[in-house]
């Protein structure tokens, strides 16, 4: 038998300290994720609390500025508004002035509901459609089989698959039309079940409304691809007739449910600001984005005055409060420092706009900074630049570069940019194809293969040119 034995090899490792894990951490979060944490961690440690300064040295010394300037101007006498009169709700408010809020608007939901308490149906009819109107996704399609619905209701109940179906039925004569439609194809035939003439003029005609009702059931696969003589030989019909039909199709609402969907906020904090100086475009940051932190002044003054074995772990609480202060700051200065670097390669952008956009890659600013290209990912992620073309994600500065027979390069943002410039000023009844697109880009320099130009057009959501011809005909 072998004895164990003990044996010292000496070598190198790299060990992430918990400071550093956390700087790596705070990088790569966005802002709201930043003001989340922070918001744990003062939670959690009571060394740790914001700083509810006013404002900055410099902000103070912007506010003296334009006082100045607004000191030098005549003050302007105007007439107390009727709101800032005593008893009018202005600086002395009456307790009866205050004026009712704003009705809420109701949800589709609650909008259905209100039409089946007005129906003679009886009250099992009225409990299964209520089930099926909680099983509406918002855009009003009905998000489950029935058969599946059959199965989650309880056997005491006694289901039948036909009384479902009827409570449907009645769901679906409901307003808006095409409610309770299970596919594209039901929700459009719905519509054109009782079409509104006033709304729908083409519903009118007899022929017209019996080819597009034929189109939806039948053939809306082939309507998407824009074919209009096959369309009509499968339909039968003829060209004038199939393009009032296609009109009448278009004017259907595919999402019945849109107009009581309430879209979600799209708006990003801006982590960097970039303004035109006298020094050209700089970077600096969003003071309303950056979080003022300090340590508790008072339980800093009273460990202080302890022995640090006293309270150990206050000490370390106050420990991990200064890597928190350090690890933001940190965060900051380098997302700072990498805006400004991507400032100075894309300056052209800040003048001229997108299609002046320059290849940039990860690698260039990370060898110019002395930083990992990792950091530099993680810095660009999730972090956003106002600038005067809108608020861009720092990442869409990067990109590969596309070269021109003058030897230079652009980058793929120009070159989507052109694209779409060119298919916003094309001629509707001839729109161009990617093989013309192709000539133009090489009339101005740029030289890519026509493939290139078809993943940059599906990127920017552009329909193929024969799609496009399709639908400018219908309208």
């Amino acid at each position: 038998m072998t004895r164990p034995i003990l044996e010292l090899r000496p070598g190198q490792h790299l060990t992430l300290t918990p400071q550093l894990q956390q700087s790596i951490r705070l990088l790569q979060l966005s802002t709201l994720e930043l003001e989340a944490e922070i918001s744990q961690v003062l939670a959690e440690n009571p060394l740790l609390e914001r700083d509810d300064e006013p404002q900055s040295t410099e902000t103070q010394a912007d506010s003296e500025r334009e006082s100045s300037v607004q000191d030098d101007e005549p003050p302007v006498e105007r007439e107390t508004p009727a709101e800032e009169m005593p008893g009018s709700g202005g600086v002395y408010p009456d307790e009866d002035s205050f004026l009712p809020e704003a009705a809420r608007p109701d949800t589709l939901r609650e909008h259905l509901l209100g039409q089946l308490v007005l129906t003679r149906a009886e009250p099992r009819d009225v409990a299964l459609a209520g089930l099926l109107i909680d099983e509406l996704d918002e855009n009003g399609y009905l998000g489950s089989p029935l058969e599946e619905i059959l199965g989650w209701l309880p056997p005491e109940m006694e289901p039948d698959l036909d009384e479902l179906k009827a409570a449907l039925s009645l769901l679906q004569s409901f307003d808006p039309a095409g409610i309770g439609a299970r596919d594209m194809a039901e929700c459009l035939l719905l519509q054109l079940r009782n079409p509104d003439l006033a709304r729908l003029p083409e519903a009118a005609d007899g022929a017209v409304l019996a080819c597009a009702r034929r189109i939806c059931a039948e053939h809306l696969a082939l309507l998407a691809t824009g074919n209009t003589a096959k369309l009509c030989a499968a339909v039968g019909c003829d060209e004038p007739t199939f393009r009032a039909a296609h009109a009448l199709i278009l004017r259907l609402e595919p999402r019945p449910g849109r107009a009581w969907t309430v879209p979600a906020a799209d708006y990003a904090v801006p982590d960097v600001i970039v303004r035109k100086t006298r020094r050209g475009w700089q970077a600096t940051l969003n003071s309303a984005a950056v979080p003022r932190l300090q340590i508790n002044g008072l339980y800093a003054q009273m460990l202080g005055n302890q022995k640090e074995s006293a309270h150990a772990g206050l000490q370390s609480q106050l420990q991990q409060a200064r890597w928190m202060i350090r690890n933001v700051e940190q965060r900051f200065d380098t997302i700072l420092r990498v805006a400004q670097a991507i400032v100075e390669h894309q300056t052209a952008f800040f003048s001229q706009g997108p299609a002046a956009m320059r290849p940039l890659i990860l690698k260039d600013i990370a060898g110019e900074l002395g930083l990992h290209e990792s950091t530099i990912s993680r810095a660009t992620t999730q972090k956003y630049m106002l600038t005067p073309f809108g608020t861009l994600e720092l990442k869409r500065f990067f990109g590969t570069g596309v070269s021109t027979e003058g030897g230079d390069a652009t980058s793929a943002t120009a070159v989507q940019t052109f694209i779409r410039q060119m298919v916003a000023e094309e001629n509707r009844a001839k729109p161009l194809s990617d093989s013309q697109i192709t000539q133009k880009l090489a009339d101005q320099g740029i030289v890519i293969a026509r493939r290139t130009v078809a993943k940059y057009r599906e990127a920017l959501r552009i329909a193929p040119a024969a799609l496009r011809k399709a639908q400018a005909g219908a309208r």
